[in-house]
């Protein structure tokens, strides 16, 4: 029966994303990985915001699925940030670091992720 849930999730998902289809085949399709940093960290400690790499085509709506049913926590909201991607030197002339998009993702109550350890 939990994977009619998903199924219902994904179809409400697109009923409230503006008559858009929302399509999430696999939830870790659309999370990377999660950002490590100090002001990723910071975040944790005094927000409880965890923040994401995520897949440039993902959407807000995609992105708070994904993280619902993989951690199973409860989503407030998704800030969304698109990065360029640097240009750097090479010996043979000037090449460019790939864009990348990143989710800063809000939970709710007392929900906390545990990817990184006991820091939140």
């Amino acid at each position: 029966m939990e994977g009619n849930n998903d199924q219902q999730d994904v179809a409400q998902a697109a009923e409230k994303s503006k008559g858009r289809l929302v399509r999430v085949s696999d939830p870790r399709d659309v999370i990377i990985k999660p950002v490590v940093s100090e002001k990723s960290y910071g975040l944790i400690d005094e927000n409880n915001k965890y923040t994401f790499l995520v897949k440039k085509t993902a959407n807000k709506t995609q992105i708070k699925i994904a993280v619902e049913q993989i951690f199973g926590v409860k989503v407030t909201s998704v800030n969304t940030i698109n990065r360029q991607g640097k240009r750097k030197r090479t010996r043979t002339g000037f090449g460019k670091r790939p864009d990348t998009k990143r989710a800063i993702v809000s939970l709710g109550g007392d929900d906390r992720i545990d990817i990184f350890g006991q820091i939140g």
